[in-house]
């Protein structure tokens, strides 16, 4: 069972959460200023809370991403009501949590009710990338690496795909005034994604992660720094270079993660008013022309896990040319759109880069 709410969390009239007991999923995002508590406080006033599922340490701390659960903790619940703030990529830690406890529930023969609080996508309704053609990572949902939904309308379609029964409700991201006064990333929706060009350079500089080279973890502009301290970076003239980019040499020294404590040469993107930038074709580039110039670059069996896409992975291995996978992410993200229209909650549609 399927809806779509327009009313805000606290004044639903669920028996599940008004009388139920009611476990909360949530980061930090699940603050509401006007309020001044976080969702959580809600079912604890009530009396009803009986769990709250959260990340392991504090909300800034490198390398904590993930929130661990069970489903021995889901069992004797009424409703889990789910606030995050997704950033837009199949792959960001906190959404493929969200998808492990959907399949979770729907492996139980008596799961609770799922509230998803919706909140809108900081990545907008661009697209990028394709949906995986053969196995990938665990509990990552089918779409494209950037693929223009919002949470609800993704645990929509994940558990169209994977035959869920327990109920599912969708409370739109537009019925509190939240998300009027906060950007989406005026609370950082986990330690590697500090602000606003994060989500931009987040669908293809996540892949450094599977590789030698690190996308800068650690300090205080992750995946728009890349480097390693095997890099000689230098002359940028030779470098893959899409329109409305700039690159600069520089060097830095992660505080966490890859490399930590050693200094790390590389490059910074730097974009221009008003571009769009197709992050995943752009890091495909520069992973290849990097990898022809340098031994010690390694990309690691996880990252074609993660891509999931042998066109993509021929490509990367220097057996097709750019203009191929070019046309291919094309097409791709051409049927991802048609595909994802069948999801939608709101006005606007996914749509690719001009």
């Amino acid at each position: 069972m399927f809806s779509f709410r327009t009313t805000p969390v606290e004044e639903q009239l669920d028996r599940a959460l008004r009388e139920g007991r009611v476990a909360c999923f949530c980061t930090q995002n699940c603050w509401d200023p006007h309020r001044g508590r976080y969702l959580y406080d809600l079912f604890r006033e009530r009396g009803n809370l009986v769990r709250v599922f959260s990340p392991r340490d504090t909300e800034l701390t490198p390398d904590t991403n993930h929130i661990d659960f069970g489903s021995d903790e889901l069992e004797g619940l009424d409703a889990v009501v789910v606030e995050i703030q997704d950033v837009g990529t199949r792959y960001f830690n906190y959404t493929r949590d969200v998808m492990r406890l959907l399949t979770m529930c729907a492996r139980s023969a008596d799961a609770p009710a799922v509230y998803v609080v919706d909140h809108i996508n900081p990545a907008g309704r661009v697209v990028e990338g394709t949906m995986p053609a053969v196995e990938s990572d665990i509990w990552t949902p089918r779409v494209a690496h950037r693929h223009g939904l919002t949470l609800g309308e993704l645990c929509h379609l994940y558990c169209n795909e994977i035959g869920a029964r327990f109920p599912l409700h969708v409370i739109s991201a537009y019925v509190s005034d939240v998300g009027k006064d906060l950007l989406p990333w005026t609370i950082a929706p986990a330690s590697d994604i500090p602000g606003m060009f994060t989500c931009e350079m987040y669908p293809g500089g996540g892949l450094w992660n599977n590789t030698s080279i690190t996308p800068a973890i650690g300090t205080a502009r992750p995946y728009e720094y890349f480097g390693a301290p095997f890099i000689k970076s230098g002359d940028v003239r030779f470098l893959p270079t899409p329109p409305g980019v700039m690159m600069r040499p520089c060097s830095f020294t992660p505080a966490a993660g890859r490399y930590q404590g050693e200094r790390c040469y590389g490059y910074q993107i730097m974009l221009q008013p008003g571009a769009q930038y197709h992050s995943l074709l752009h890091t495909l580039q520069l992973m290849r022309f990097l990898s022809e110039r340098y031994s010690q670059v390694e990309l690691y069996d996880s990252l074609f896990v993660k891509v999931a896409d042998p066109v993509i992975e021929e490509y990367l291995h220097g057996r097709l040319t750019f203009d191929v996978v070019q046309e291919h992410v094309k097409l791709e993200e051409q049927k991802w759109i048609r595909k994802a229209k069948r999801f939608l909650l709101y006005d606007d549609a996914p749509c690719r880069m001009k």
